[in-house]
């Protein structure tokens, strides 16, 4: 992306292609007066709130990441402040898949949802949105134990590898989301995709590393609570970005516990309250935590059960022989010996060899475009894996350029060919590529014959790790640019761009203090033409509240929200939350450094 915007931070500048193709533009000129207003109303109520319950001073993390509780954050001003504790931030659209979510925080990159949920959707939304993912996690970063975990996290993450239901999971969450947030759907649509997750849901067998992972994200950083289990305090963005949970989840009925290794079991539901939450005492015990998980995974522990999980994956998985020769590709088959050890593996259809995160040249996925395989393992008799092989010894196994070769591996696997090349690394024996080249199993199963063209067989005793994605993504990987959906190119209808107009002119009066008595009017209009709204009438009433003007004005939109409140269940918190802000001033809000 030629004209990629780094935002002048190292952290963004430093993004891959393959990455960098999720990102889209903020477009700050799209969030309408009743944008900004949702967004200064969930803020006030989160400080109301939070300033007791979170952990860390909620107005100075705020402001060390560049927000204000009186606007919808600036990217580039988030950028400016994130850079100074080594953080940057990028707009997406919507979810993207998990994997790429956990290698962005894995370059400590926080990635951002550029849209705002609709004022319908004030308390909760299931798609991602700028409040969840700007106000819940950008204010806790400057914390080092924490930004620390959660670079962490994010490169184990990204090396987790999935189930092939985990793909068809993700795909139907985002198209509920999508959908949920959209104008216009109607609700037969909506049940639909909700049926279809739940099916996939429920039919979703063993976790996968991801989904594991998964769960210890979801208890951590979106529903975290840390210091003990009597008094603890918020950290998880999740909590901080709901007005609704981040209150009754401190009542006595959700239950704490300990958060350990065994909070992997714990499975979760984003569309409901959580009737548990986990407590840790310090930043560090995650870490730990996550230590212990990770020691679990295919990429540390390799062998023939995580080619199991590649396998499983059906998409692309990188393993590595302990030579340090990476394979790249859809793994379909394996061999294994009686003590269940890996004799070969094989990929299907486009796959790549590299070392060391790069692409080996000519052996890219167009070349190998029809799969690979090869053995693991050691020659027989000899005591030495072939990747330690010295030259003197290559040539006692008759391992030379231009010559005939015939070996038999532990295995009982036997290769038979014209060795045309020998490639070492680092001293390490990684690949021989044979000419007119047959591969036979003891039973005589063939896997590979001379009209097949040229054998190249990767080296390696064993195979030391097996991780989700490619070894070099910038080769491997299509870049195919999904973002440039026009989301910010939205028309409104004349009246509710006249109720824009509307909180466009409160937010005047209430900035420049002028102008008062034209709040007469602009209630006028809300009551007779914007009967739906509520927002409009609360922020009118804060303003003269505060400023203790027009009594008689004051008591007759009280009177109009109270009625309204009463009349409209699915008003009536909200409402009864705003008055409740309105009548214990947040005052100072933008000045304010908090304790």
């Amino acid at each position: 992306m030629s004209d990629f915007n780094d935002f002048n931070n190292p952290q963004v500048a430093k993004l891959p292609k393959h990455l960098r193709q999720f990102i889209v533009e903020q477009h700050y000129e799209k969030y309408t007066p009743i944008d900004q207003a949702v967004w200064r109303y969930v803020m006030r109520q989160n400080y109301s709130y939070l300033k007791h319950v979170a952990y860390y001073p909620y107005i100075k993390g705020l402001q060390q990441a560049g927000l204000s509780i009186e606007y919808i954050p600036n990217l580039q001003t988030m950028n400016d402040n994130l850079g100074k504790v080594g953080w940057g931030a990028v707009t997406v659209d919507g979810f993207i898949p998990p994997a790429a979510f956990m290698e962005y925080q894995a370059y400590r990159v926080l990635v951002i949802a550029a849209d705002i949920r609709q004022i319908n959707h004030i308390e909760y939304t299931p798609a991602p949105d700028i409040i969840h993912e700007s106000a819940g996690h950008a204010p806790i970063i400057a914390d080092i134990d924490y930004n620390n975990y959660l670079s962490y996290f994010g490169s184990i993450g990204a090396k987790a590898m999935f189930s092939s239901k985990d793909f068809e999971l993700y795909e139907a969450i985002r198209h509920l989301s999508i959908l949920k947030e959209a104008v216009d759907v109607r609700e037969q649509e909506i049940a639909k995709a909700e049926q279809h997750l739940q099916q996939i849901s429920e039919d979703m067998g063993e976790p996968s590393e991801m989904a594991l992972l998964s769960r210890l994200h979801w208890w951590t950083v979106e529903y975290g609570l840390i210091g003990t289990l009597e008094n603890p305090k918020i950290y998880g963005a999740g909590l901080l970005s709901s007005i609704g949970e981040s209150s009754s989840c401190m009542k006595p009925d959700v239950e704490k516990l300990w958060y350990n290794k065994d909070t992997v079991n714990y499975t979760y539901d984003i569309t409901k309250p959580q009737p548990q939450l986990f407590v840790t005492e310090t930043f560090q015990n995650l870490i730990n935590v996550l230590e212990d998980f990770a020691n679990t995974m295919a990429f540390r522990r390799g062998g023939s059960e995580s080619i199991v999980k590649a396998i499983e994956c059906k998409n692309p998985a990188t393993a590595v022989y302990s030579s340090g020769l990476q394979v790249t590709g859809v793994f379909t088959d394996m061999g294994i010996n009686q003590n269940d050890e890996l004799t070969f593996i094989k990929t299907t259809g486009s796959s790549a060899l590299a070392v060391e995160g790069k692409q080996l040249e000519g052996h890219g996925k167009l070349y190998h475009k029809d799969g690979f395989s090869s053995p693991v393992g050691k020659l027989k008799g000899q005591p030495i894996a072939i990747e330690d092989f010295t030259d003197l010894q290559l040539e006692e196994s008759g391992i030379l350029k231009d010559q005939r070769v015939d070996l038999i591996f532990e295995s009982g696997i036997h290769v038979a060919g014209l060795v045309k090349d020998i490639i070492k690394h680092n001293d390490k024996l990684i690949l021989i590529v044979l000419e007119d080249c047959t591969v036979k199993e003891s039973n005589g199963n063939i896997l590979f014959q001379p009209e097949w063209g040229i054998y190249d067989m990767a080296i390696g005793a064993t195979i030391i790790s097996v991780y989700n994605g490619a070894a070099d993504k910038g080769a491997y990987e299509e870049i195919t640019h999904v973002s440039d959906k026009q989301t910010h190119q939205v028309s409104y209808d004349e009246k509710t761009e006249k109720l824009h107009n509307i909180y466009k002119n409160v937010r005047a009066i209430r900035e420049h203090e002028v102008d008062f008595e034209q709040l007469r009017d602009l209630f006028k209009k809300v009551k007779t033409e914007h009967r739906q709204d509520w927002l409009a009438a609360l922020e009118m009433m804060e303003i003269l509240h505060h400023k203790q003007l027009f009594p008689d004005l004051e008591k007759e939109i009280r009177n109009y929200l109270e009625l309204k409140s009463e009349n409209e269940i699915e008003h009536k918190k909200l409402i009864n939350d705003g008055l409740h802000v309105i009548e214990n001033p947040v005052s100072q809000l933008i000045t304010e450094k908090d304790n």
